[in-house]
């Protein structure tokens, strides 16, 4: 009686949780606490999936099923982004025009910076991405900037996630309440449910991790950009953060926004804050 007493409570405040984290509200900045909600976010996945080691979240479907666990580490010995990591390398330490490089931009010269980003700018009061910034990068130096998704955006984001593997992601929200505005817009866009079949981000990776949608197992939310950018069989290439996104708009049949709107660098805000503490692991490979 005690044991079913304790699993019933159990139940239940996994459901409470599930229910404030899925409950779109709007909150004064002062009070929106981040660290209660990445807390309370972490938590819900660790009692969720017992079995799986909190690091391991960080590599999707695979921590999900063994089977495709197995095949991931086969993969992992000759891994399909290998040729995009040496391309990447080698934009990265080319000279622009005017002599300069990307390790100009960048703090410690661009080398193992990911887990940083994105970071919130108090001067500008937006979010800034590490794609954004490449590109501001290039823009800043008289070069034209990159597609957010295509091969040369994501060739640069892989090698310098790869320079950054095993850091643990460390992003940082500033005593600033539009950096907390940001944040909770962040998580308002990922549990706003979208699109002809009514679909938000949550629908799949928080409520539905583990399980199948057509063949793809689907990745919890925990760490999901953690691996960023990753190698999809689908996409026969490599894909950025701002592409899956858009590919995510697009199969709940909703209208995706632009490449690095204003929403979608808050999602991607919300969603690497409540992994802090969790490695990179890109460049990663998805089925």
């Amino acid at each position: 009686m005690k044991a079913r007493t304790a699993l019933l409570l159990s139940s239940l405040s996994a459901a409470l949780v599930a229910f404030a984290l899925t409950s779109p509200r709007v909150v004064a900045a002062d009070n929106i606490d981040p660290v209660a909600d990445a807390k309370a976010f972490q938590n819900y996945f660790f009692h969720k999936f017992p079995d799986v080691k909190h690091e391991d979240f960080v590599n999707g479907p695979y921590s999900m099923n063994e089977g495709m666990r197995r095949q991931w580490q086969e993969k992992e010995e000759f891994p399909p982004y290998e040729f995009v990591l040496d391309a990447g390398k080698e934009m990265f330490s080319t000279p622009f025009k005017n002599g300069k490089t990307y390790a100009d931009c960048f703090p410690d010269g661009g080398i193992g910076i990911r887990q940083n980003y994105p970071y919130f700018d108090t001067k500008e009061g937006k979010v800034v991405t590490l794609e954004l910034a490449l590109n501001r990068c290039r823009e800043a130096n008289g070069e034209q900037p990159y597609s957010y998704v295509k091969d040369e955006m994501a060739s640069l984001t892989a090698y310098m996630a790869f320079t950054s593997r095993g850091k643990p992601m460390d992003i940082k929200i500033p005593d600033d309440p539009r950096a907390r505005e940001a944040f909770e817009n962040g998580k308002r866009y990922f549990y706003t449910r979208r699109g002809q079949l009514n679909f938000s981000c949550a629908s799949c990776h928080v409520q539905s991790p583990g399980q199948r949608i057509r063949a793809e197992i689907l990745a919890p939310a925990l760490g999901i950009l953690n691996a960023m950018p990753i190698y999809r069989s689908e996409w026969n290439g490599m894909g950025t953060i701002s592409r899956r996104f858009i590919t995510c708009n697009s199969q709940t049949r909703a209208v995706p926004l632009e490449p690095q709107a204003e929403e979608y660098r808050d999602v991607e805000y919300f969603l690497s804050y409540v992994a802090n503490g969790l490695p990179i692991s890109g460049p990663g490979a998805r089925p």
